[in-house]
């Protein structure tokens, strides 16, 4: 998910009034569009990280540690 995140090249998820902003803040020489679109694509990340943080926790958490095999004290044969 990170690879597709972060290989993204341009994000058109905005509305229609900030995509017209950004883009002529930009051609004027203006930096507020680009941080407009940094903060976008902040903000996208910011659930999947969430998700990813307690997907983390709860595999720490409940992952078997010991697990019993329940195996004789015998040979193994091989043939």
């Amino acid at each position: 998910m990170f690879i597709l995140i972060s290989a993204g090249g341009r994000a058109a998820a905005q509305c229609a009034m900030c995509t017209l902003n950004a883009e002529n803040s930009v051609k004027n020489g203006n930096t507020q569009g680009k941080g407009l679109n940094d903060g976008i694509l902040y903000l996208l990340a910011a659930p999947y990280l969430a998700v990813a943080g307690i997907g983390f926790l709860w595999y720490k958490k409940y992952r078997k540690k010991n697990v019993a095999l329940n195996m004789k004290n015998e040979r193994i044969h091989m043939n």
